[in-house]
């Protein structure tokens, strides 16, 4: 860690930061070669191209570093990266423009720019590739120090032993007095000066309070330095909300959403962007997916020798527990309920047709309800909407199961991405756990990064049934 303005930086970080500022120098002068061969006409430009690659360069690590694109984060995967660097362009591009505008000097006309931005994007993705590469990806990993060594902490330590692509990697466990240890000796740490000395001595970027018991005394001074000094000082239930985007129930009180900093609201800006996202995506899904969807259309008329009807509509709970129908291509037989007992669809379930099958597997089948999106029913992007037969039994089992109606349901979701498909009530509390993740951080960002990681779950078929 660097002491810098006042803050603790990691060096690793800074390097990077560097490399980005001088390929960005260097890419406005690459755009000047390919454009002009190297050599600059005096009508293209007043100003010194050395000013405005400078410019250049600051403006764009600016835009960088304001999407957190230099700080350890948890991980959002590649979807995540390449939409805060899309965004971080665009704010990039937007204030190179007003600058230009301002000082008409510092402009290099059109095409300079726009290959300018172009090898800068290019070079960032490569530059990134290549880093992860020799610094190796626990850079990216925020570094935990758990404050604790109880069953709390035995908790982070789970699920840090479970390996695979975690977020966090954690630095060690500090007992504290008169409190159980359950953590063998190996994973503690020796506080022998002072907890910021311990933080500053293993490149802590956070702190997590991990105490089974509150109400014996915290060393809050400690705690209270350690954030004074530029270092993240949070509660169980945020970190494992940050390390694995979810809101773990039986962690969650009232008093945490009562006093959550942010999420749990959506700003006019917010709700009237999603609204233009569905509007604009839905409509050019639509329009690209018609001839599939009238191949589909024939295959089932084929397939059931046009006795059984193409859609299925169902009754599905929506935003603020308001019922709609929805529509699908049905893929089950038509008795599928014959007996009037709604069930979920099950592991081979024998009610599912042979062209339903390929239709589920491909999700073809949810086609149709980008009509209810159009019609503002759901939106691309939300918590999947359920029968309301099941909404009853689950709201009665399940704490804060009501919440997920808090936003319109979604034709995909962020539990549809990380976790399989569920058939019974414990799999809905732990789908339940990602949607009020998704409740409380909805915006165009989060819907952006979902909708890109969609494309794989279904070129991949993951999580259908």
């Amino acid at each position: 860690m660097i002491r810098l303005f006042g803050h603790h930086v990691s060096a690793i970080n800074l390097v990077l930061a560097l490399l980005e500022l001088t390929l960005f120098f260097g890419a406005l002068h690459l755009g000047v070669g390919v454009r002009f061969g190297w050599q600059l006409p005096h009508d293209i430009a007043s100003g010194d191209p050395w000013i405005t690659g400078a410019v250049f360069a600051l403006v764009l690590s600016f835009s960088l570093a304001s999407m957190g694109l230099y700080q350890r984060r948890a991980q959002d995967g590649e979807a995540g990266f390449l939409v805060r660097l899309g965004i971080a362009f665009v704010i990039g591009t937007t204030l190179l423009a007003l600058l230009f505008y301002l000082f008409p000097a510092l402009f290099m006309g059109r095409g300079i720019l726009a290959l300018s931005l172009l090898f800068s994007f290019i070079g960032t993705v490569l530059l990134r590739v290549a880093f992860d590469r020799i610094a190796g990806a626990e850079w990216q990993k925020r570094r935990v120090l758990v404050l604790g060594a109880g069953v709390n902490a035995e908790r982070i330590a789970e699920v840090a032993e479970r390996g695979g692509n975690q977020a966090f990697c954690v630095v060690g466990y500090v007992p504290l007095p008169r409190s159980q240890r359950l953590l063998g000796e190996d994973k503690l740490l020796a506080q022998t000066g002072s907890l910021l000395e311990l933080a500053i001595a293993h490149n802590v970027d956070e702190i997590v309070v991990a105490a089974d018991d509150r109400r014996r005394k915290l060393p809050v001074g400690e705690l209270l330095d350690c954030r004074l000094s530029g270092f993240g000082v949070q509660d169980l239930l945020t970190f494992f909300e940050k390390e694995q985007a979810a809101v773990k129930i039986d962690l969650l009180h009232p008093s945490w959403i009562f006093f959550s900093r942010d999420g749990f609201r959506m700003g006019v800006t917010g709700l009237y962007g999603k609204r233009l996202l569905d509007l604009m995506l839905g409509s050019l899904m639509l329009l690209l997916a018609a001839p599939v969807m009238l191949l589909v259309a024939l295959a089932s008329l084929i397939e059931s020798r046009g006795r059984d009807p193409i859609l299925y509509h169902q009754i599905r709970v929506g935003q603020g527990g308001l019922p709609f129908r929805l529509h699908k291509f049905r893929s089950m037989r038509v008795d599928a309920e014959a007996d009037g007992r709604p069930r979920w669809a099950a592991k081979n379930d024998a009610r599912i047709t042979r062209l339903g099958a390929f239709l589920r597997r491909t999700r073809l089948d949810e086609l149709p309800q980008l009509f209810n999106v159009l019609k503002g029913q759901m939106s691309l992007v939300g918590p999947r909407p359920e029968r309301p037969e099941f909404v009853e039994r689950l709201t009665t089992g399940i704490p804060y199961y009501a919440e997920r109606h808090r936003v319109k349901p979604g034709l995909t979701g962020w539990a549809q991405l990380l976790y399989p498909y569920g058939s019974d009530e414990e799999d809905a509390k732990s789908k339940l756990e990602f949607d009020l993740y998704y409740v409380k951080n909805a915006g165009i960002f989060l819907d952006l990064i979902i909708l890109l990681q969609t494309v794989e779950v279904v070129l991949l078929g993951k999580g259908a049934r």
